[in-house]
């Protein structure tokens, strides 16, 4: 009973402290478990559909389109993404100091470009944003990251407190007919009950992505994996970066059963290339990748998916479990009604306090009324 009484103080005043940004957190991760095929929507809307055809342009080539496109000294290339169905456009990403990242959409078909646009103010970013960071900076991504820890309680407490633990059949009920009080009640014991593990899981990897620089050496100690050392380029005096074409060929060496996905490029001397590899088992598209030194070519490090340590299993659960693609489009269709559910939980959990609030305050009074009346 102790347990319990803990676990209901805990779970009532959390979830009226945090209730409102989770909402908020949670409204936006609904959107973004469709987030490719909204921003693929919106694209085809804003610069037109792309029509497959049997061969794609060079990638060289249409690097060189762009420079030309945009000759601006201070826009830098710093990454490319290739497509992954056949009817999208090869989005690639110029930076310039104290400036929004200019995205430019190219037809991987005809080397045409489409379009530009400012990636931050695109409307699946901005959301993205919303999600991660209340659009607050490094403070909402500690304020989201504390909310998601504190969400990770409330379902745990949630859990002890559910009713059908007595009778598992009353934990699954709501009296429509009832009185309001009680049907709120019951909507607010049924919509945590089914969504309390999914919203457990979002909620502790959205902490740990929040705090990853905490979480990250955790993780891999407890799994008792190596982690991961960054590496970096060793600047020659004099030397410029490798052509692209011969970093191509050596990632393609280092991964020779993976394609291409994407190409991330030294933004400073000391930053490495990135080349972005998928076997064709792999539905994601960030799971391998390599990374070389821009003036060797030397091949630093290589993340291969199927050799992966324990740690790195673990931390790339993470996103299929957070945006709920582990099941396919069951799950995300799930998770839809996940990412809906603490505003629900919000309202029918306010509701609970306001009608306790107020029987105690009634109480209270008349408490009162009596200890003031004169008795004979």
């Amino acid at each position: 009973m102790k347990i319990r009484h803990l676990a209901f103080q805990l779970h009532r005043y959390l979830g009226l402290a945090a209730g409102l940004i989770i909402m908020v957190v949670g409204l936006t991760g609904s959107l973004l478990v469709f987030e490719e095929e909204i921003s693929h929507l919106l694209l085809e809307v804003q610069f037109g559909k792309i029509t497959p055809q049997p061969q794609q342009f060079s990638i060289l080539s249409i690097i060189d389109n762009v420079k030309a496109a945009y000759p601006d000294p201070s826009l830098n290339l710093s990454f490319l993404e290739l497509p992954q169905t056949p009817d999208e456009p090869i989005h690639i990403q110029l930076q310039s100091p104290k400036k929004p990242t200019l995205e430019v959409l190219v037809n991987p078909y005809t080397g045409k470009i489409l379009g530009d646009r400012y990636s931050d103010y695109a409307i699946m970013s901005v959301i993205y944003n919303l999600h991660y960071s209340l659009l607050a900076g490094d403070i909402g991504v500690a304020i989201v990251g504390i909310a998601a820890l504190l969400l990770f309680i409330l379902s745990i407490t949630g859990i002890i407190l559910w009713p059908g633990w007595r009778k598992l059949f009353t934990g699954f009920k709501i009296k429509w007919n009832a009185h309001i009080k009680r049907t709120n009640f019951d909507i607010h014991k049924v919509a945590g009950i089914i969504t309390a593990i999914f919203l457990g899981l979002t909620g502790f990897t959205g902490f740990c992505w929040n705090f990853y620089s905490y979480a990250e050496p955790v993780i891999y100690g407890v799994t008792f994996s190596s982690k991961p050392i960054e590496p970096t380029s060793q600047p020659i005096p004099g030397k410029s970066p490798l052509a692209l074409a011969e970093i191509l060929q050596l990632a393609d060496v280092a991964l020779p059963d993976a394609i291409t996905t994407y190409i991330g490029f030294p933004s400073s001397p000391e930053a490495v290339f990135i080349v972005g590899k998928r076997f064709p088992e792999e539905k994601e598209v960030w799971r391998s990748r390599v990374y070389l030194d821009q003036y060797t070519g030397k091949v630093l490090q290589v993340r291969n998916s199927r050799s992966l340590s324990f740690g790195d299993e673990v931390v790339d659960a993470f996103n299929p479990l957070h945006f709920g693609t582990f099941g396919g489009l069951l799950t995300r269709i799930l998770y839809i009604f996940v990412g809906l559910s603490p505003a629900i939980l919000l309202v029918t959990g306010f509701v609970m306090w306001r009608y306790r609030y107020r029987r105690k305050a009634n109480l209270t009074k008349l408490s009162t009324v009596l200890e003031d009346r004169p008795w004979t």
